[in-house]
């Protein structure tokens, strides 16, 4: 069959499952198929918050050529050809504390249990550099890479190491030694962490540069700009322009642009949005390579990549789940190529203790979250398993393209540095996480355990909890502000803010939205007392609410069952006492009742649930 044929019946086939969608979405509306348009399909589409639109279904029409093979440019599908399929990604695990003898048993520990590579913080209020020895010993730092994380102290840190090196009879061959100094002084300037110098980071490049191991001075921490808010695209494109500003200072000092390149290295967080994290990170290495294209370095633009899963995914509430996430995460960088990984403590955003479980059992399921995917389901056996799918592949096409944009609105303003200093990268971030936080708060993006299935019966959290882990702006952090409220109602009151759902019908009509109405309000710590169906008199509904205490109650029923007895079951909750009246349902519902019938509000899948819980709590007095 001949090319041209061959599309023919591709678009033939596409346009009957158009004509199939068009048959099911218009019996779904209960309009004619004629009135879906040309092209009914669109209607099941989703658009990302980098304006990326995902498609119902991918095939032929979509098809990509083939990219080059991993190792070559534009290293799309990784930066090795020759990558070990047995070992697959690095497992980086983070390492803090001040004690330099337990910290080296925790490290050592890692090791033996799966851990190959360390990222460790030292320098004011962590490890003294001048104790690296001491926490290092007896580490292989020709087998195991090591990331520091010294902020301003990094100058200090990268010579303490030095002279470790260089005082170190165990290391065979000093080429296989991997070192990243961390110094990102350029994304430290936009999220406020104290770092050395872009002058200081310079320096400490060029002297990496002459050293006889892979030391790599730089860091592009992507994962400031997550933190803030940034959708995907945002952060890779703030990133390649943070690390274009570093290649320009190298090279202007004398660096061959080469070497500049071999400087850098970076950090991108990973989320729990799987597809969306592998074309992330495949897209991420096909932007590098066209700056290193263009600056006369192509074969020098494959930069490694050390994933982190997102701290801003993190939730405080019900955090046994962020285990989910953070698998998610992993699966979704090592997938996309990352060199490695860093998986999160499920309980990361909590103050240490608050679940009753040791910080050693955290580290653990972190660890062996990498090592179920990489050990049990053998995912770094295939280098780039994603590649050829029309999905993944339109994806990662189309997040580059809208990095790129991104990186060219930064470049037209300046640069970074002044990209930065007027606010372009502050106020496009910005956006985005407010798009983002009404999309939670609507309770269109779903955060489990938090504004979808919470669990109310949890222990309340302890003080100060909810100034922890603020390195980011946390999704779940506005609904368990509510929570919070709650448990402090709890711990005065011993009691939770209460309201009184008012079922109408039988089980099987108000199920559904007395479920809802119990799930709504348990998302911003209301309880609700929920009697069972109540009959539409004064005696029922009196005592309902004397038995619950409550002085606000929802009414729960189909709209049908509305029509016939809301403005009737209204009157009765206010003379029994309630004070506020709401309906789980729409307005249209009620019909043209009088005001003594008529509740005070509505509760739907559409309203701002952040909002409407403030002003429950508010109403009881939280």
């Amino acid at each position: 069959m001949s090319l041209a044929a061959e599309a023919e019946d591709a678009a033939r086939a596409y346009a009957q499952w158009q004509k199939a969608v068009a048959g099911v979405l218009a019996k779904s509306r209960r309009v004619d198929p004629a009135e879906l348009g040309p092209e009914p399909q669109r209607l099941l589409e989703t658009t990302t918050y980098d304006d990326v639109t995902v498609s119902p279904l991918y095939g032929e029409l979509d098809e990509h050529p083939e990219a080059p093979l991993p190792g070559a440019f534009p290293f799309v599908r990784g930066g090795s050809a020759t990558r070990d399929v047995t070992v697959g990604w690095l497992v980086s695990a983070r390492f803090d504390g001040t004690d330099a003898k337990a910290l080296n048993e925790r490290i050592i520990d890692a090791l033996g249990n799966g851990v190959s590579a360390l990222w460790l913080r030292t320098g004011a209020d962590a490890l003294p550099v001048d104790a690296l020895g001491t926490a290092l010993d007896g580490v292989y730092l020709d087998l195991a890479p090591i990331t520091l994380d010294a902020g301003v102290d990094t100058a200090a840190a990268a010579t303490a190491f030095y002279t470790l090196l260089d005082t170190r009879t165990d290391v065979a061959d000093r080429a296989a030694v991997r070192l990243a100094l961390g110094a990102a002084p350029l994304t430290s300037a936009f999220s406020g962490r104290d770092d050395v110098t872009v002058a200081g980071a310079v320096d400490l490049a060029l002297a990496a540069a002459d050293r006889g191991e892979n030391v790599r001075a730089l860091t592009v921490d992507g994962t400031a700009f997550h933190n803030a808010g940034a959708s995907d695209a945002e952060e890779l494109g703030a990133s390649i322009a943070a690390a274009l500003a570093h290649v320009r200072d190298l090279v202007a000092v004398g660096l061959p642009v080469e070497r500049a390149l071999g400087q850098l290295e970076f950090r991108f967080s990973a989320t729990d949005d799987q597809f969306q994290t592998i074309a992330k990170f495949r897209a991420a290495r096909q932007l590098w390579a066209r700056v290193a294209q263009v600056v006369g370095a192509p074969d020098a633009g494959n930069a490694p990549q050390h994933a982190v899963t997102s701290a801003a995914m993190m939730a405080q509430r019900d955090p046994w789940v962020n285990m989910l996430r953070t698998t998610l995460a992993t699966f979704g960088a090592g997938i996309g190529g990352a060199d490695s990984v860093t998986v999160l403590p499920f309980d990361a955003a909590l103050p240490a203790g608050s679940l009753d479980v040791s910080e050693s059992f955290s580290a653990r399921i972190a660890r062996n979250t990498q090592l179920l995917l990489l050990e049990e389901s053998n995912l770094g056996r295939v280098l780039d398993p994603g590649a050829g799918s029309w999905y993944v592949e339109e994806l990662t096409a189309q997040v580059a393209a809208k990095s790129w944009e991104f990186f060219q609105q930064i470049e037209a303003a300046g640069g970074y540095l002044a990209a930065l200093d007027a606010g372009l990268l502050g106020e496009r971030i910005a956006a985005t996480r407010e798009r983002r936080a009404s999309d939670i708060a609507h309770r269109r993006t779903a955060v489990t355990g938090v504004n979808e299935f919470p669990n109310l019966a949890e222990n309340p959290l302890p003080a100060g909890a909810a100034t922890a882990g603020d390195i980011a702006v946390r999704y779940a952090a506005p609904f368990e502000a509510l929570r919070d409220r709650s448990d402090a109602h709890l711990a005065a009151h011993g009691a939770r803010p209460t309201v009184l759902l008012a079922p109408l019908g039988p089980v099987a009509e108000h199920n559904v939205r007395t479920t809802f109405a119990t799930n709504l309000l348990a998302a911003g710590g209301i309880a609700a007392v929920d009697p069972g169906p109540l009959d539409v008199d004064d005696d029922t509904i009196a005592a309902a609410v004397r038995e619950s205490g409550a002085t606000i109650a929802v009414l729960c029923g189909t709209d049908a069952r509305y029509g016939e007895h809301a403005a009737d079951a209204t009157a009765a909750l206010r003379r029994g006492g309630i004070t506020t009246v709401l309906l789980a349902g729409p307005e249209k519902a009620v019909g043209d009742v009088g005001a003594e019938g008529r509740p005070d509000g509505f509760l739907t899948a559409r309203i701002d649930a952040v909002a409407a819980l403030t002003d429950l709590l508010n109403t009881l007095g939280a």
